[in-house]
Parts: C-alpha cells; structure tokens; sequence
C-alpha cells in the first residue's frame, strides 16, 4: 500500500553501484560480456545513474581489470551514452585512462579515517587531499563532472566510532576541491537513523546542504532502509545502491552488501516518491546476475517478488 510521507522528498535519484562497487568484492571474475549485460539491463530497468567499473591498478582490485575491455564492449551497444557512465578513478593515472575513451562522469574515493586511507590508499589522511586535488582539477577542465565519495563515516572497523566533525572536514575538504556531489558511505553498515540526521545537519551547518549530498548505506546490522528514511527526513534525495545487494568492501572485512536497490525501490514506492525505476525488471536483472554469481541474492525484496513470480502487490 503507498502511503506519501509527509516532508520528503518529491523524487530520488537512485545512484546504481552495483557493476562497480558490487562486482569489485567478487572471488572470481565475472566475464566481460556478462558485466556488460549488467550495466545494460540496469539501464534498461530506469535506473538514471549505472557507475560502471574502476580505472583502479588491478593489483588491488583484479575484478575490474577489465575497466577498458569493459567500456569498449557497452560502446558497441550504448554508443556515446556510455561516455555518461560514472568510473571510479583512484589517481591521476586512472583519471589519464578515463578521459583518454572519453568518459564524462569520474568518482574519487577517500577516507574520513587514518587507518582507512593507508590500507585503501596507500596514503596519510592528510595527503590523500593532495593526490585527489589534481585529478579533480584535471577532470573538471576536461569537461567532467566529478563525484566525491568519502568512506568510513559511521564507523571504522580498526580506530572504532568516527567524529561527525572528522567527516565534515573530509567531506568539504572535497567539495572545496571542486566535486559536484558528495557521496557519504558508512563502509561497515554500523550507522543509525539519529546519527544520520547529525551527520548531515553538520554538513548543512558547515554550508553543505543536502542537494549536494547522497548517501551510500550497508545493511550489516539491518539499518540501512531506516537510515534512508532519515536522509530523506533531513532532505537528502540521491541514494547509491546495488542491484541484489551485491558487493561490500574488499579493504574492510566487515562490511557486508550494500542497500539492494530493489529493497530501496519498494520503501520509495511504498512512500509516494517518484523514483522512475521499474522493480519488477531490476528483481529480473539480480535474480539472472545470481545465477552467474552461483548463490541466491540477499535482498529481501529479490526473494519475496522472485519466488512469487515477480508480482508486486504495490503496483
């Protein structure tokens, strides 16, 4: 049953992680033409944002080895709209190799924690802002909007609880760099509704208001549908999800699948708000992306409308 919650927002942008940071945690990798399906289909389904794969060495993450192989095969289906597909880029190298296809959407991803931007970064906190400030710099010249993401925000599973003012200060640290969006991730799913609401009353407060805000939730402990309600209760209206609740962190242990994006659709549904993606196809898309995987997907809503034959008792 839709019942519109009283206060929120009108629309969501469901900002789609799963091709990238859902396949990155994967023990085997997935074939070209089968990541290329993916992104496809997802796409096909409504979803306006697909973040497609990472120009990451593939020493550290050999899931994405394929990023090039990767892209040149959606070209072949998408034409020039795959140049609109997000890629992550860790470094001016990666950045280099982006542009170099003709990619007009990149990501950064730091650290709100020490410990995190050693082990995911190989740098300090502090100098992790100096390898970023030319990439953005060089990307927003070339044309490209770029996306920050900020990891660890909640919590850190080697420094504990992470100050809300520690955030902040990483969060505008890359806004003042020049990203035009501001992704929060709380990396190992520990964060609640209350600290939600903090967190991006604090942004607000340092001038960074929800509009350029999103947020990226994991579901370890069973909070990340509550967490989004109180994003959207403190005005936020871009959530990052994965198709299945597929993926994780490879650098941190922890952390278990993201927010599926078909649990998300069925709370937004449920609450009024406009969302543009098409449930039934995306639960069609995670159950033919776990048979590949070789196990059924977590998502709630992926085995409740999947064994009942995809109907939605919402529509």
């Amino acid at each position: 049953m839709r019942q519109p919650g009283a206060g929120l927002p009108e629309r969501v942008t469901i900002y789609e992680v799963g091709p990238r940071d859902g396949l990155q945690n994967e023990q085997a990798i997935v074939p070209v033409a089968v990541k290329a399906e993916f992104v496809t289909r997802l796409l096909d389904a409504g979803l306006p944002v697909v973040e497609a794969t990472s120009f990451v060495h593939p020493r550290w993450v050999p899931q994405l080895a394929d990023a090039a192989e990767l892209l040149a095969e959606l070209t072949a289906v998408l034409g020039e709209r795959t140049r609109q597909l997000p890629v992550l880029v860790p470094n001016e190298r990666g950045l280099d190799r982006a542009l170099a296809i003709g990619q007009r959407h990149v990501a950064v991803f730091a650290s709100a924690t020490e410990t995190f931007a050693q082990r995911n970064l190989n740098s300090t906190y502090a100098d992790q802002f100096a390898m970023f400030a030319p990439v953005i710099e060089r990307a927003l010249a070339a044309g490209a909007d770029v996306r920050g993401y900020v990891s660890m925000c909640f919590g850190d599973p080697w420094e504990g609880p992470v100050a809300i003012e520690r955030v902040v200060q990483a969060g505008v640290r890359l806004l003042d760099l020049g990203v035009t969006q501001l992704s929060l991730g709380d990396t190992i799913g520990v964060g609640t509704a209350g600290h939600v609401g903090a967190l991006v009353g604090a942004f607000a407060a340092a001038g960074a208001g929800p509009e350029r805000l999103a947020l990226h939730f994991h579901d370890t402990y069973g909070q990340a549908l509550a967490n989004v309600h109180a994003g959207l209760q403190a005005g936020v209206s871009t959530f990052d999800a994965s198709a299945g609740g597929l993926g994780g962190c490879p650098y941190a242990k922890s952390a278990t699948g993201n927010l599926a994006t078909e649990d998300l659709v069925w709370m937004l549904t449920g609450l009024g708000i406009e969302h543009g993606v098409d449930l039934e196809a995306v639960v069609a898309t995670s159950t033919w992306m776990a048979g590949h995987l070789g196990r059924p997907s977590p998502s709630a809503v992926v085995r409740a409308l999947a064994g009942a034959g995809a109907d939605d008792p919402q529509a």
